[in-house]
């Protein structure tokens, strides 16, 4: 059994984590950990806040007991928000809280790129545009080539969870460019688990959206791999990257 670790951010899509752990086989466990989200809003400060030492160690203190061996940050933008140092610092520190290898959802999109050999990318956004533009700096920093941004306004992680699949749908084709290799979708309160293949399929090209690139990464830092092609080309490629 290898048990992966998540800290999430308040409830918005957590319920794309059961629906993964069942298409990935009876042999691995996820265990989520809600954190206190604060201020339910896509603001730098409120961001900030979210991802703090003091709110990711009181998530880490309950995640501990669930005897996971691996631990990722499920908050994209609690992650991009500090920057690609300041995120690396974030990560470092949750891994010193967590005593296991640690990770988050924005080193997750830079690694999953990797994993399926893809560098020109397009983003389909939820936040505000100054939040998503700073999510394309990150993909930069990472080596990535942002070739289209689509940014759809939204303030709060509340309204992104009330999405359905048409409205993921139409985000993902808006944000779709000709010469982007792949389309990330970058929120972890956005549903998405149930559509990859749909999107992959109306799109013809890989879709990484935020909590299918949170789960792989917490199978990369536990060096698995598992097949599950209803989680999209990248859970069907060999071997893991390793980084």
């Amino acid at each position: 059994m290898t048990a992966l670790g998540f800290l999430y951010p308040g409830h918005s899509a957590e319920d794309d984590y059961p629906r993964i752990e069942q298409l990935l086989g009876s042999d691995i466990r996820v265990d989520l950990v809600h954190t206190d989200i604060g201020e339910d809003a896509h603001r730098v400060a409120a961001l900030r806040e979210m991802g703090s030492a003091e709110r990711l160690s009181a998530g880490m203190e309950r995640l501990r007991l669930t005897g996971a061996e691996t631990v990722v940050w499920a908050c994209t933008s609690g992650g991009f928000v500090h920057g690609w140092e300041g995120a690396q610092e974030q990560v470092r520190t949750l891994a010193r809280l967590a005593g296991m290898p640690a990770s988050s959802t924005s080193f997750a999109f830079v690694h999953a790129a990797r994993e399926i050999g893809v560098r020109r990318v397009a983003v389909g956004a939820t936040y505000p545009e100054d939040i998503a533009a700073l999510f394309t700096d990150f993909l930069r920093a990472g080596g990535l080539e942002v070739t289209g941004m689509r940014s759809s306004g939204i303030i709060t992680a509340a309204e992104v969870g009330t999405w359905g699949e048409e409205d993921v749908l139409t985000l993902a084709r808006a944000a779709d460019v000709p010469d982007a290799q792949a389309v990330l979708l970058p929120d972890t309160a956005l549903h998405t688990a149930a559509h990859l293949s749909l999107l992959e399929k109306a799109l013809s090209k890989p879709v990484l959206t935020a909590n299918q690139v949170t789960v792989w990464e917490g199978l990369r830092l536990a060096d698995r791999r598992v097949n599950a092609p209803a989680l999209g080309m990248l859970f069907t490629r060999e071997p893991i990257v390793q980084v």
